[in-house]
């Protein structure tokens, strides 16, 4: 984090927020299932990324949608320390 960013903490994720990422664009050339999912959960703490899953799926979203290189969000996150949580939530999906 740059030293000139604050951190921000205790957010509110209310429906308009999570709804604004169901609604965002592909980014670059990545299939747009998958960039949905790569945006929330980069921009998500867990409980608003299990929220957004919900809605995703609800719309027909496959939380399986894999990259442009044929890779899932769960095979990109397996090795990432602090995703256990989002690694449950894809699991259960």
């Amino acid at each position: 984090m740059r030293a000139d960013k604050a951190k921000v903490v205790d957010e509110i994720w209310d429906e308009a927020r999570i709804e604004s990422f169901l609604n965002k664009g592909p980014m670059g050339d990545e299939p747009e299932q998958f960039s949905c999912l790569l945006n929330a959960y980069r921009g998500m703490r867990s409980e608003d990324f299990a929220r957004f899953l919900e809605q995703f799926k609800a719309r027909g979203g496959d939380a399986n949608a894999q990259s442009k290189d044929g890779r899932t969000l769960l095979e990109i996150i397996e090795a990432h320390d602090k995703a256990d949580d989002f690694k449950t939530l894809l699991r259960q999906s």
